[in-house]
């Protein structure tokens, strides 16, 4: 089978094994000489869950078990977000962290450890998953929390999948009494302006802006801020439009500066208040792009990269000025520029949160690009940040090494396990891991 990540590059012809059951994987695993790697839902931008040997959890998507006392769900890990969003808002629950895509599996959100629009009050994915069950490199399998197989259950949330297998997971949802929020909008000048914006709102539970990375000298980070609570006013049955779909492969000539500055100015001038207010559902509000079907062939059949990076709160500002200062001056523009903020770190080794500020922006894969994220890479370690794994299909082990100085911890721990002969990426390979 022909696979390749969101980012449609690079792509594999994989022997993939999608079992049926957990007594079916028991009984056929381990092979005979596999080498690969698990895989969700084929949501992770880069190579990180490529290989030539791909175990697959899209078949292991039954839910097993709910105490509405306590909002504790167990089912297995392929499960989605978005089964799991369909299921339980009508009843009253959201999920605690959830990324920009809630078409990906409860396994990739583990092995990705995501955050989301809340991480600043409520850390990543694995601060609200009570435990899981793993398949080792030899085909046993443990029970992974916090006081059992510690080390396993930190390693594995944030391990792009290099530990073993994930079964099926309890998680911790949140009560709500309304599938609506109130969303307000603030139009921030400049860079300096945003990040006021974000301390000023630093309690509100959900925050998130939109950045002109085109803008220059005093407009340089204009942006969109955005912050979301949850209302009381018990409508949670509201429904969304039908999602629209990219047909084809959009031409390579759509997607150039001119173009994405015409678009940065409209994006910005959208909103004509220095402040909105307004109800909003809370599809649009996280997933705004799952409305929008295979919005990836945007960037054409080249491909797209989503570089992400976080630098610490200490640095941030210079950080994120001078990554943008770059951006601005090679007229590499980017539709999608999205600025958050992070809380404080978590245990887990390759976690890739730590308390400052995040930025992500797609760039279609052409000649010239890999040197020009090199160089931002260069800004990035500079400053004390790193890039994000799940996002990531150039990063060199050197850069690896210096934005995550826990992964020799990691590695021991998979050698420690038999993983690192058996559970391998591309991305893995390339890092050195």
């Amino acid at each position: 089978m022909r696979l390749t990540g969101w980012g449609r590059k690079p792509a594999v012809d994989a022997e993939v094994f999608a079992p049926l059951s957990i007594p079916d994987l028991q009984s056929r695993f381990p092979r005979v000489q596999f080498r690969g790697i698990p895989r969700g839902n084929g949501r992770s931008y880069g190579d990180s869950a490529l290989a030539p040997q791909v175990l697959s959890s899209r078949r292991l998507d039954r839910f097993l078990a709910f105490d509405p006392a306590t909002g504790v769900l167990r089912c297995e890990a392929g499960v989605l977000l978005a089964d799991i969003l369909d299921v339980f808002v009508p009843r009253g629950w959201f999920l605690h962290a959830t990324p920009g895509t809630k078409l990906i599996s409860v396994g990739g959100a583990i092995g990705s450890d995501v955050h989301g629009k809340s991480h600043h009050l409520e850390g990543c994915f694995s601060r609200h998953l009570d435990r899981f069950s793993l398949m080792l490199a030899d085909g046993r399998i443990v029970e992974c929390s916090k006081t059992q197989h510690a080390e396993l259950f930190r390693a594995t949330c944030g391990g792009m999948g290099l530990t073993g297998f994930i079964l099926e997971a309890s998680l911790r949802l949140k009560p709500i009494e309304s599938a609506y929020l109130r969303e307000t909008t603030f139009k921030a000048e400049n860079l300096d302006h945003a990040l006021a914006l974000f301390a000023e709102q630093s309690r509100t539970p959900y925050s998130v802006a939109w950045i002109d990375c085109l803008s220059t000298g005093p407009r340089l980070g204009r942006s969109l801020v955005m912050t979301g609570d949850f209302i009381d006013d018990g409508r949670l049955r509201g429904t969304v439009k039908k999602p629209l779909s990219v047909p084809v492969d959009a031409p390579g000539f759509v997607l150039n500066r001119y173009s994405v500055a015409a678009f940065n100015a409209l994006y910005y001038h959208r909103v004509r208040t220095a402040q909105r207010e307004r109800v909003v559902h809370f599809d649009p509000f996280f997933y705004p792009l799952d409305g929008v079907g295979h919005w990836n062939r945007i960037y054409g059949k080249s491909g797209f990269t989503q570089y992400q990076f976080v630098i610490p709160k200490a640095s941030g500002t210079a950080g994120i000025t001078a990554v943008l200062q770059r951006i601005a001056a090679s007229k590499r523009g980017s539709f999608l520029a999205v600025l958050k903020t992070f809380g404080p770190v978590n245990d887990n080794p390759l976690s890739f949160p730590m308390e400052g500020y995040t930025l992500a922006l797609d760039f279609k894969l052409e000649p010239g690009l890999l040197p020009f994220l090199e160089e931002l890479d260069r800004i990035v370690l500079d400053h004390g940040g790193r890039i994000y794994l799940t996002k990531d299909v150039r990063m060199s082990g050197e850069t690896f090494r210096a934005g995550y100085p826990r992964w020799e911890e990691f590695q021991d721990l998979r050698r420690k396990y038999g993983a690192d002969g058996v559970f391998r990426s591309l991305q893995s390979e390339r890092l050195g891991l």
